[in-house]
């Protein structure tokens, strides 16, 4: 991920103008337009555009923020599936349902507005995707468990999907897909004259279109949002 964002940022800062000062810049869309296939209209019920959501920092606010760009970044009007990763919280701090409710609502909203199909979690034991599902409107369609942590589904989470009708899948994704110090030196190393500092990333999404007959990943990417702190 890391990579691919230094990557991004270094075409995009070299195409820009030398008189540009980007420290005068609230805002810096970097974006790459031939690294993104827009889907064309006729061909979008045979795909499925699914995603999964990294929230870096603790806002469930953008959610929203992510959803809406994802789908005007590859020209749809909604997301087929969009899978939440659970947001950081502090050490020594046990993920709650409490805690995962604000997303929740937001995603389901999501739905209701008709901008995400199906909503799912991952690396939720049974106890708290249990409690999830008693508690949600919109209930989880799919939950991912982290092939690091079990080489075997839980058999009591296993029972409890089967008997709900919740997909589960498997992914290898670290704890921490994005930190703050990994995201500042990318930009740094990237652009010149930013105050890398100041940048803060919120939220990574990372998308793959699939041709839905085949089974093949027609194109896969990352959209990220950061803030900047300007002191």
């Amino acid at each position: 991920v890391r990579d691919c964002i230094q990557k991004t940022l270094t075409e995009w800062s070299s195409k820009l103008g030398q008189d540009q000062n980007q420290e005068t810049l609230e805002v810096l869309e970097c974006t790459v337009a031939q690294a993104i296939e827009k889907i064309n209209p006729e061909e979008r019920d045979e795909l499925k555009v699914s995603a999964k959501l990294f929230i870096v920092g603790s806002n469930s606010s953008s959610i929203r923020d992510a959803v809406d760009l994802a789908c005007s970044a590859l020209g749809v009007a909604q997301l087929d599936s969009v899978i939440i990763a659970p947001p950081p919280i502090e050490d020594g701090t046990n993920l709650s349902l409490e805690y995962l409710q604000p997303y929740w609502k937001e995603l389901e909203n999501l739905v209701q507005n008709k901008k995400i199909v199906a909503i799912g979690t991952s690396d939720l034991d049974k106890m708290l995707l249990e409690q999830l599902y008693l508690w949600a409107q919109v209930k989880p369609s799919s939950n991912q468990v982290n092939l690091a942590s079990c080489c075997v589904m839980p058999p009591d989470l296993t029972a409890f999907a089967k008997e709900c009708d919740i997909q589960l899948l498997t992914h290898n994704d670290p704890k921490e897909l994005l930190c703050e110090a990994s995201f500042q030196e990318a930009l740094q190393e990237s652009i010149q004259n930013v105050k890398a500092n100041e940048w803060i990333p919120l939220w990574l999404l990372r998308y793959s279109v699939i041709v839905k007959s085949r089974g093949i990943i027609k194109s896969k990417g990352y959209i990220m949002q950061a803030k900047r702190n300007a002191s």
